[in-house]
């Protein structure tokens, strides 16, 4: 099970990740696309790290992840700041929302590179497309095809901090475009360290799929952008954002 165990040092683990920059990022395409939201649902929401910040803002968030490990861990983050925020514990390959004409959909940190599935991809989209009122905004990130195949593929990565040791190994299925993703971790208990193993999938794919399963969901206001930027992707960017209208 993808994020079980992984869920209680998650956040220790992605303590470098600025988050701030994220949800700065996300309001400036807002602004871009000179759109009113004032209602997010947000997808593979994890441990709330852009939930929260964005409900400080004011918006009012829903958050939807299939970890219910995560989520706990969100709830108590929530409530240790006060924040009264709803998150649902779904699959999103088979959403269950009832709340239509929402002014944007959200999924953040290469959420739908876990949907392996391009006929479940593409139910996805069609169902955000349905949730969003005319005009609505629809942003998510992906893992580009670059990063899983060159950058991730056939490499180990680890740290070794204090308490927290971890080694990750990649194997990247070319027929498949599946990068295999082999996590061991080591927590300090006392004296000794446990340790603990997660397996995790996550699919490559090109930005021309993406845009012909966003076409066929309805989406035809769309655009593409690299790492942050305002600038269009290109065949190296590593991190591609699809901003989306309805």
């Amino acid at each position: 099970m993808q994020y079980k165990n992984f869920a209680f040092i998650y956040d220790k683990l992605m303590d470098d990740v600025d988050y701030n920059m994220w949800v700065n990022y996300i309001e400036d395409i807002i602004k871009k696309e000179n759109v009113i939201v004032k209602n997010i649902l947000e997808l593979a929401c994890g441990t709330g790290n852009l939930t929260i910040p964005l409900a400080q803002k004011e918006y009012d968030i829903v958050g939807i992840d299939i970890s219910e490990e995560m989520l706990d861990i969100a709830r108590k983050k929530s409530l240790e700041q006060g924040i009264d925020i709803v998150f649902l514990n779904q699959d999103m390959r088979e959403l269950d929302f009832e709340v239509y004409n929402l002014d944007c959909v959200l999924c953040a940190c290469d959420g739908f590179n876990y949907i392996l599935e391009e006929d479940d991809l593409k139910n996805v989209f069609k169902s955000i497309y349905s949730l969003l009122k005319n005009n609505g905004i629809f942003i998510f990130d992906i893992s580009s095809y670059f990063k899983i195949s060159n950058i991730l593929s056939g490499n180990t990565f680890g740290e070794n901090r204090e308490d927290i040791a971890y080694i990750w190994q990649n194997y990247f299925d070319e027929e498949e475009n599946i990068v295999e993703m082999d996590l061991a971790f080591f927590i300090r208990n006392g004296e000794y360290f446990e340790r603990f193993e997660e397996i995790h999938y996550q699919r490559a794919y090109k930005n021309e799929e993406i845009l012909d399963f966003l076409k066929n969901a309805g989406f035809e206001d769309v655009k593409v952008y690299k790492d942050f930027t305002f600038y269009e992707a290109d065949e190296e960017s590593q991190r591609v954002f699809f901003v989306c209208k309805k």
